[in-house]
């Protein structure tokens, strides 16, 4: 009931013995808090939050344009509605040093189980767009020392994501991975990898976890968690995905809307009633306050068998 009783340091531990574990650690993105809770019932191991989600959600391009205050809160909603560990994305750690060490702080505040603060000049843009521009390795160097002298649990994960690769070469994107895990960086998030081999290449390079971004319509080819697992990845996102397929469905069920005058034959792909109150709990609320759930809900195990047809007792359809 209401939020999850797991608590942040536990879901950080989890996410350590997670990465340690040798099996690929599955994050498919949350979009909203809601969809959080269905990556846990689902049985994924954790749950990514995307700065370019984030920035969808508010009708807005994923340039940098949010705030640090907009990604903690958003991302500290999503947090506590899941047992499981959340990796949020920090893009360049909203500013200098001295801001970064506040991101990270703000973040370990409202419950995450870490970040990965990026290497992009800001205004920053998508990973896998053409056109990026990354800061020098000072600059870079210095954003993850700050983050990681600035963290007050040890077990909250600093990733450094570097995107050097879409404007210089494999070479280039393992020298820096290298220097970036001697600032403090505790994994690495290689931006937009072209090849399993180049996966593996970083994997060669470094000595910590390493992150798949398996974005749809990207540099990077739809890898399975098999094929990823087979090259040393400890950790795949699913980002943007769950939105997308949100969003292409409420633009169907519109056109619907639009095109017959009802919703009637989109209804069969829909969530039913039942499965979005065993989400929120409807029962859980219940069993503390009795006046809160007093009605059957169509659908459900504790249902009552349906009227028959035409009855004045038939309920609702889910």
């Amino acid at each position: 009931m209401l939020y999850s009783s797991v608590t942040a340091p536990q879901k950080r531990r989890a996410l350590r013995d997670g990465l340690a574990s040798g099996r690929l650690q599955q994050f498919p993105g949350a979009f909203n808090p809601l969809s959080a809770r269905l990556i846990g019932d689902r049985g994924f191991d954790g749950v990514y939050i995307s700065g370019a989600v984030i920035a969808a959600d508010l009708g807005l391009p994923d340039i940098g344009l949010t705030t640090l205050t907009e990604v903690a809160q958003r991302a500290g909603q999503i947090a506590r509605m899941t047992d499981l560990p959340c990796l949020v994305d920090a893009d360049t750690g909203f500013g200098e040093p001295m801001n970064v060490a506040r991101s990270v702080q703000e973040l370990e505040n409202a419950g995450l189980a870490g970040c990965h603060i990026e290497d992009q000049f800001n205004p920053k843009r998508c990973g896998h767009l053409d056109g990026k521009n990354v800061v020098d390795l000072d600059t870079a160097v210095k954003r993850i020392r700050a983050a990681a002298d600035a963290r007050r649990d040890p077990d909250f994960l600093i990733m450094a994501r570097t995107d050097i690769r879409g404007t210089d070469s494999l070479r280039a994107a393992q020298d820096r991975s290298r220097a970036l895990v001697e600032a403090g960086a505790d994994a690495i998030f290689p931006e937009a990898m072209r090849t399993l081999d180049e996966f593996r290449a970083i994997r060669d390079a470094v000595d910590v976890p390493i992150l798949a971004n398996m974005t749809e319509f990207g540099k990077s080819d739809l890898f399975t968690a098999e094929q990823l697992q087979d090259v040393g990845v400890s950790m795949v996102i699913y980002p943007v995905t769950l939105l997308r397929s949100a969003m292409g469905a409420a633009e169907r069920t519109l056109d619907t809307i639009r095109l017959h005058g009802t919703q009637q034959p989109a209804v069969e792909g829909m969530q039913t009633r039942s499965r979005l109150y065993d989400l929120v709990d409807y029962e859980g609320y219940n069993r503390f306050d009795s006046s809160i759930f007093d009605f059957e809900v169509p659908g459900s195990r504790s249902a009552a068998p349906p009227a028959p047809a035409g009855s004045d007792a038939q309920e609702e359809q889910s």
